[in-house]
């Protein structure tokens, strides 16, 4: 099992060279029994029309027959659908690997024991901080410890337990603390990502990191990877927005220390998104109205991944798409422009991704940050989002952010027991340059 994501979502050079759904992330129903303050999807109720069983059915034989290798079902809850036990049994029958990302509220023991039947691969559980962080996030009170109480139940049993988290200004303080909670529940990989202003996250822009956080973000994930994680056997894997290139990429990027690096954005080349009605997106967090290729109940997948322009142009973009700093960058060939996801919620169109640790510090070079500040609200519908500006500004002089020399971020997580000091309240408190600022500042881990 510890394996598994190795031999099957790995690309090959085969995949590189012609456009391969290898991975496909599958909405199976938007109904929801949480309500998360960072969903993009404003998931809670189920859309109008969701496939039958019959055309979920027959969307798996496309993919499998384009060369797919596994498929991560995901709501809302994909539990909450009656039939996706059936679904998971086929996508595991049809040869693909088949997996699990989850809040958990619901993963009872006995839908556990379904998905040990269906074939599935890994369960991810989402912990988005400690007790009080975590259920402030999902809406729900008590979905801290009917997560954890998933988790240690998937750990027992056959299926592989891996771990997500939404990096913010409410988890990021404590980041070290959520690492010892992996160790504790038997997590064997961790996935971290940025929260992005899509959805419910685009009416919170305070929760929002701002670019030139990535600077206290990056060092503590290296050592969160090295002094907690790597010991325990747990593999950190950064989501599609935590980059790009820098210093840290051979240390935080899976493989890095053989050379992997990041190859651009993924979405409708190596990965598809399919929503619960039918619509194919090259990402499952894209906007629908934008990145919408057309439904699979019209179309067949794989004349969409090769034909749509919504999905292929991700692929095909070169460094004269950029814009901004990104078509000046010294890697706008290779990356093109980091995550489409991100840039696109953020300013409306992709190619300009000022959550960028290689951009962060080189505008730290020059005394520079860049900041994100709102303009316009989102409207309120799934996969929506505002609009957002950039702001180029001297970079503040330097405060202490330590406690006797040790960051302050490693004091709370040691000190997490203590109220007065385990709340991300009392972090930005410490760490303010002046009164109401609430800046997280830097501190490099050496």
């Amino acid at each position: 099992m510890a394996g598994t994501r190795d031999l099957v979502r790995t690309p090959t050079d085969q995949d590189f060279k012609r456009p391969t759904p290898v991975y496909v992330v599958w909405e199976l129903t938007l109904k929801c029994d949480l309500g998360c303050k960072t969903c993009g999807s404003r998931a809670g109720k189920p859309r109008a029309q969701e496939l039958t069983l019959e055309e979920c059915y027959g969307v798996i034989d496309q993919l499998a027959e384009a060369g797919t290798r596994e498929v991560t079902i995901i709501g809302g809850e994909a539990y909450l659908r009656d039939d996706w036990p059936l679904i998971a049994k086929r996508i595991t029958d049809r040869g693909m690997a088949c997996s699990m990302t989850t809040g958990a509220r619901g993963l009872t023991q006995e839908r556990l024991d379904l998905a040990v039947k269906a074939g599935l691969r890994s369960i991810s559980i989402s912990l988005d901080g400690l007790e009080e962080t975590h259920d402030a996030q999902r809406g729900v009170k008590g979905s801290w410890r009917s997560a954890v109480e998933a988790a240690k139940r998937v750990a027992k049993s056959p299926i592989r337990l891996a771990t997500n988290t939404q990096v913010n200004r409410l988890s990021l303080p404590e980041l070290p603390a959520v690492a010892d909670t992996m160790v504790e529940i038997g997590s064997k990989a961790w996935q971290v990502q940025i929260t992005v202003a899509m959805g419910r996250a685009a009416d919170r822009p305070d929760m929002l990191l701002q670019p030139y956080e990535l600077l206290e973000l990056f060092p503590l994930l290296v050592w969160i990877k090295e002094h907690k994680l790597e010991p325990n056997g747990i593999r950190l894997f950064p989501g599609n927005n935590v980059g790009f290139f820098s210093p840290y990429e051979e240390r935080l990027r899976y493989h890095g220390d053989t050379g992997a690096h990041w190859r651009g954005c993924p979405a409708g080349s190596m990965g598809l998104g399919i929503e619960a009605d039918g619509t194919l997106k090259g990402c499952p967090s894209l906007a629908t109205k934008t990145y919408s290729g057309g439904n699979v109940l019209d179309r067949p997948i794989i004349d969409m991944v090769e034909h749509a322009p919504e999905i292929n142009h991700i692929r095909q973009r070169t460094r004269n798409d950029l814009w901004g700093f990104c078509q000046t960058c010294y890697y706008a060939d290779i990356c093109r422009g980091g995550c489409t996801w991100t840039s696109s919620s953020l300013l409306g169109r992709p190619g300009n991704n000022p959550y960028c640790i290689h951009r962060a510090m080189e505008f730290e070079k020059q005394g520079l940050r860049e900041r994100v500040e709102q303009v316009s609200v989102a409207p309120g519908l799934p996969f929506d989002h505002g609009e957002y500006r950039i702001v180029v500004e001297p970079m503040p002089n330097d405060v202490d952010t330590t406690i006797g020399g040790v960051p302050l971020p490693l004091v709370l997580a040691a000190q997490r027991n203590d109220p007065g000091l385990s709340t991300p309240e009392s972090l930005r408190i410490r760490l303010q340059k002046s009164p109401g600022s609430g800046d997280i500042r830097r501190h490099r881990l050496r």
